[in-house]
């Protein structure tokens, strides 16, 4: 495989150390994002809150636990198919991975696509350059080009990384379902717009099944996915200086089937008020929010889909479904899209 010009250049920038574009978001964001949450009806942080290196490790460990099924069966089906993949792709790839973690997948979509370039994308930036480093040494053919950005917002790629190469989008472990179907729609078309003509997509869904099956998915017996959810307030305390105690809050997850989706909340266990600085405030005041017992944040939706509904979702989007790959109980399926 011949490099151009451009990628002997990013060739020898990783053998003097990792290429890394940093655009993580700011406190000031932050702050902006969590009192607008935290001041609705129905209070809600965003589940990209998660995701700080802590966060990120006990997400791993989710995908360990014998009640969570996606990642052993989407590693199942990357494994089963991972070479017609590599088929369906031009020679020159690079591989855009949205939400980077360091599981097995990306390694086995590495292994049989050879790419170019892996440009692993995540708003968790020390275990983005931690899994990026890993990787690198591992494959030690691999350029790496680390991207800590916000990826459900719109993303503008470094000049250095328009390229003629065909990008595939990598979006595993059904992460998709944390958007809306609206929100995802949009979200997908700016994925379209970042991979360009000739561009795909390889995404991991979760399909719709029995409810028993789907509680017990984000309510482990070893409590690990509570410690997730609780994370949340961790990681927004060390940003921002707030004094959340997560002992005043209890984990919930159920499963709405009028709106096709897991629910994730923090559930205060008594009356209690959180003072949060507000600097946007001429006067610098504080925005004290107010819990009542029994009132939760809502940290996170995981939608589920049929097969048919998210084939409607992403011809909406721009795309077209060129395969679509399940397991026997059809409870998860990885579909490979093409730009239209």
């Amino acid at each position: 495989m011949k490099l151009n010009p451009q990628q002997k250049s990013i060739t020898n920038s990783t053998r003097r150390g990792l290429r890394f574009f940093d655009n993580q978001p700011v406190a000031q964001d932050i702050l902006t994002e969590v009192i607008a949450g935290l001041s609705r009806p129905q209070k809600v942080l965003p589940a990209k809150y998660f995701y700080d290196e802590q966060g990120s490790k006990l997400f791993e460990a989710i995908t360990k636990l014998p009640e969570y099924y996606p990642t052993r069966i989407e590693i199942n089906l990357l494994r089963q198919h991972r070479e017609a993949i590599a088929k369906l792709l031009k020679e020159d790839v690079w591989l855009l991975e949205y939400g980077s973690g360091a599981s097995l997948k990306i390694r086995l979509l590495l292994q049989a696509i050879k790419p170019n370039c892996y440009v692993p994308m995540d708003i968790s930036k020390d275990f983005l350059l931690a899994s990026a480093e890993s990787l690198m040494e591992d494959y030690p053919w691999l350029n790496v080009y680390a991207a800590c950005v916000d990826y459900s917002q719109p993303i503008r790629l470094p000049a250095d990384m328009i390229t003629s190469a065909q990008k595939l989008g990598f979006f595993p472990g059904s992460s998709i379902g944390n958007f809306s179907p609206q929100e995802a729609q949009v979200f997908l078309q700016g994925v379209r717009n970042t991979l360009g003509k000739d561009g795909a997509m390889l995404i991991g869904i979760d399909l719709q099944k029995d409810k028993q099956v789907l509680e017990a998915a984000y309510n482990d017996c070893q409590n690990v996915t509570a410690a997730f959810n609780f994370n949340i307030l961790h990681h927004i305390n060390r940003v921002l200086g707030t004094q959340f105690n997560v002992d005043y809050f209890e984990h919930k997850a159920i499963y709405s089937e009028e709106k096709s989706r897991i629910e994730m909340h923090l559930v205060s266990t008594m009356d209690q008020i959180v003072r949060i600085s507000d600097s946007n405030t001429a006067d610098g005041e504080s925005k004290n929010i107010t819990f009542k017992t029994g009132e939760s944040i809502h940290t996170e939706n995981s939608y589920k889909y049929s097969k048919k509904g998210f084939t409607d979702l992403v011809e909406g989007a721009g795309f077209e479904v060129r395969e679509c790959w399940s397991d026997d109980k059809d409870y998860f399926a990885m579909f490979y899209l093409h730009c239209c």
